[in-house]
């Protein structure tokens, strides 16, 4: 209770002195409170977490499986029928319907087919290397699930008018789903890890405390050596290719998963 004197300036600064002595104990007490409190919370919380017993273990799951996306890169110029002379050319747009044709012809999408580029070349007819017309060329892309289409699509083109076709690179349409169960099996591979580790200590496994992700591997084979034969198309040899027996190398998917169990 706060009393106000104001008989005598003498008494009245007694009163003020007093009450700011007050002050500083209360202020000081509550100070020396906190600084007791706090690491005594602390302490009981880092004993709280010392006290329960875990395990920490990884786990890897690996899985293989054959494209079913295998990309071409295919490429088409002009040429004369008559390159001697060099009469008679056979246009670009000539060569892309044929080839738009028989991709359809084959039951594949219109998406299927897409151009990733175009240029040209200068034909060259005497010794002199003077240019005498300018060809065009076009590059596409062609998506396919076996490499087998491949030949029946390029028959029907003209097979002057193919510079070459190549695997560009392979994919797998349900890619996202087979990750999503490898890392499942991870997960359960350090699970059964655990279990046996804790079981011959005669413990028991309890609640799970933490869940990471350590890495992931994603495996494409290389297109150059995806199948015994690489089809790279001659314009003069573009009907001698053979197919192969020997199938693509498959996509590896894998991953490592670390968990923390609670020992019962």
């Amino acid at each position: 209770m706060k009393v106000i004197v104001m008989q005598a300036d003498g008494l009245f600064l007694f009163i003020l002195l007093i009450e700011k002595a007050m002050k500083k104990v209360f202020l000081l007490g509550a100070l020396l409170t906190s600084s007791v409190l706090v690491p005594a919370f602390s302490q009981v919380k880092y004993e709280q977490q010392i006290q329960v017993p875990n395990i920490e273990v990884a786990g890897f799951a690996e899985m293989e499986v054959e494209p079913d996306e295998i990309y071409f890169n295919i490429s088409l110029r002009e040429f004369f029928q008559d390159e001697k002379n060099q009469k008679d050319k056979v246009n670009i747009s000539t060569l892309e319907k044929q080839l738009i044709k028989a991709v359809a012809d084959a039951g594949l999408p219109k998406e299927a087919l897409s151009i990733s580029g175009v240029g040209g070349y200068q034909n060259y007819t005497d010794k002199k290397k003077k240019p005498a017309t300018f060809l065009e060329s076009k590059q596409y892309e062609l998506k396919v699930s076996s490499p087998e289409k491949l030949d029946g699509i390029l028959s029907k083109v003209e097979s002057r008018g193919v510079q070459y076709a190549n695997v560009s690179r392979v994919d797998h349409s349900k890619k996202e789903e087979f990750k999503k169960q490898v890392k499942i099996d991870a997960l359960k591979a350090a699970k059964a890890k655990a279990e046996y580790l804790v079981a011959s200590l005669d413990q028991k496994l309890g609640k799970v405390l933490e869940i990471k992700e350590l890495d992931e591997n994603l495996y494409f084979p290389q297109p150059v050596y995806a199948k015994a034969n690489v089809r790279t198309f001659a314009a003069e040899a573009a009907d001698t290719v053979q197919d192969s027996e020997v199938p693509f190398q498959k996509i590896k998917i894998s991953y490592r998963m670390q968990a923390a169990f609670e020992i019962k």
